[in-house]
């Protein structure tokens, strides 16, 4: 079905095929023409499967019709957990209205606010904004929330976790109430249902996939190994130029910071993105990762959402993250747009209770086994899953040998 069967305007249309998009993906086919009718909607698809363009692209064509006022205002707020991800979000608007007369603004922190304040004051048409630095301009009466008509909460499971829901509803609570609301998230939880139905009119509920488990095209790999090894193994892995663009998950700023510093020291050219770094250090970070100029890059799950970069070969979880909804957001930057790809994780013995979230979270156990070709220094977990499930690793059992499978 391509994209001109929703009633898109023509210039929009024109957009969306310059960006090199000739057929929307299944949560678009459901949400894009229940939203140009007007209608709320929650949408949970898993990350990867095209939920910025299932909402993004209703709001351009419903802005794209309307004739520009002669003072500019804000008519759509779209909400995001990190500035990574607002900012993917005003590049995938440039990208998709190139042809329509409209302007877009990223707010968020880390950058000088004075400039905001310029571009705000000049008129915009479109807000994409985290809620820390939205509610400052809010404090310094700096944006005018008044006549918001449409308003999109992206990531709504993220902005729990990073304990933005007050702050969102705050804000919310200075938007028009007669509006349309348009949730997206890769999970829906009793928080997120009861948010809902709070701020939503008998919306349309879009599920896309089985809830909770990481998209089909992913293949899952765990490797036990004690703590210690955990570079090594990396370092084993990588000599392996079949993983071409690998992101690496670390669950610390400081643990990022020492990753990368041993790949650099094995010449492995590598970068680090981290709540650490201020915003053009995380820009050029991820500039060199999208066009090739770094392998590896090493983030924490705060720039975990905000990570969109086509054609990432391999996620690998050198610590497993302690909450198994961040385990569906790492692994979901690899095998994007219904592509393939590899995620494996590093499982040391202190981790292997964050797995057992991980396992009864998605619904399945893992089947351990060993890395191809690495010397373990100690002997590692039975190949059958009791093994991880007593707690303990063993040397019982026959060894699972698996490699990820290579690329052609």
């Amino acid at each position: 079905m391509p994209f001109k069967t929703f009633g898109l305007s023509d210039p929009l249309v024109q957009g969306i095929l310059a960006a090199g998009y000739t057929a929307p993906t299944e949560v678009q086919s459901q949400a894009i023409p229940a939203a140009i009718a007007g209608k709320d909607i929650i949408g949970c698809a898993q990350t990867g499967t095209g939920k910025t363009a299932a909402f993004v692209l209703p709001i351009l064509n419903r802005l794209s019709h309307e004739h520009p006022p002669k003072k500019r205002f804000i008519r759509s707020l779209i909400l995001t957990p990190t500035r990574e991800l607002a900012v993917q979000i005003e590049q995938s608007i440039l990208r998709y209205g190139r042809f329509l007369h409209l302007q877009t603004l990223a707010v968020y922190g880390g950058v000088n606010i004075k400039r905001q304040f310029t571009i705000l004051r000049q008129g915009v048409d479109i807000v994409v904004a985290t809620p820390g630095r939205l509610l400052d301009h809010m404090r310094q009466r700096t944006i005018d929330l008044r006549r918001v008509e449409v308003l999109v909460l992206d990531e709504a499971d993220r902005m729990f976790d990073m304990g933005f829901i007050r702050d969102v509803q705050k804000i919310i609570a200075a938007v028009p109430k007669n509006r349309q609301t348009m949730l997206f998230s890769a999970t829906v939880t009793p928080e997120i249902s009861s948010l809902a139905a709070g701020v939503q009119k008998s919306p349309l509920m879009i599920q896309i996939g089985r809830p909770r488990n990481p998209i089909e095209t992913i293949t899952q790999h765990i490797y036990f190994v004690e703590r210690e090894q955990k570079i090594a193994l990396l370092l084993h892995l990588l000599r392996d130029g079949q993983l071409s663009s690998v992101l690496v998950f670390s669950r610390t700023k400081h643990g990022a910071d020492k990753i990368q510093r041993h790949l650099d020291r094995a010449d492995i050219v590598s970068v680090a993105i981290h709540s650490g770094r201020n915003q053009s250090q995380r820009e050029r970070a991820m500039d060199g990762f999208k066009n090739g100029k770094f392998r590896v890059m090493v983030a924490t799950d705060i720039a975990a959402r905000g990570i969109d970069v086509t054609g990432i070969s391999h996620v690998i979880n050198f610590d497993v993250p302690a909450f198994p909804e961040d385990y569906i957001h790492r692994i979901g930057r690899t095998g994007r747009a219904e592509a393939e790809g590899d995620a494996i994780t590093f499982v040391s013995r202190d981790e292997l209770s964050y797995l057992r979230r991980i396992e009864k979270f998605i619904g399945r156990d893992f089947t351990p086994v060993e890395c191809p070709g690495f010397t373990y220094a100690r002997p590692q977990i039975q190949k059958h899953p009791l093994g991880l499930h007593r707690g303990r690793f063993s040397t019982a059992g026959k060894r699972s040998h698996h490699r990820p499978r290579r690329r052609h």
